[in-house]
């Protein structure tokens, strides 16, 4: 007689649901890989770290010579064009003969342009790099 309200008792523990227990290893802490950054990597110089400096200076480079070789093209081929066509040379601008025109004038804007060419897409190059180093 003193078991039915015991057994009543469970029934009514029975039909609630289970409290929810989250099961964890004791080792997840110790588990998870140690991330290093590039940054920590150029710092140590270590080699990873070596081979992304190398990178952004190898892009650095490339630009350099591009501009260099832009250069070099356009301006080299003045006195080409002078010594194929010597009635370019006999022109007269201003009072000013062209070759002087296109040896000061044109080539102190081409050289100004180059230049801010090279330093936007430097900045870029580092920017990327810089972003590179933030993302890890």
């Amino acid at each position: 007689m003193n078991r039915e309200p015991a057994q009543r008792h469970t029934v009514e523990k029975a039909a609630q649901p289970a409290a929810r227990v989250t099961v964890t290893s004791p080792r997840t802490r110790a588990a998870r890989a140690r991330r290093v950054s590039i940054a920590s990597e150029i710092d140590s110089q270590s080699r990873l770290g070596e081979v992304y400096v190398d990178s952004l200076m190898r892009s650095q480079l490339r630009l350099s010579l591009a501009v260099l070789a832009a250069l070099a093209f356009t301006l080299g081929l003045v006195p080409l064009v002078l010594h194929l066509v010597p009635a370019v040379g006999r022109v007269v601008v201003l009072g000013v003969p062209v070759p002087w025109v296109i040896l000061t004038v044109v080539a102190f804007i081409e050289i100004v342009l180059l230049g801010v060419f090279y330093v936007r897409r430097a900045e870029r190059n580092e920017a990327a790099f810089s972003d590179l180093l933030d993302n890890r």
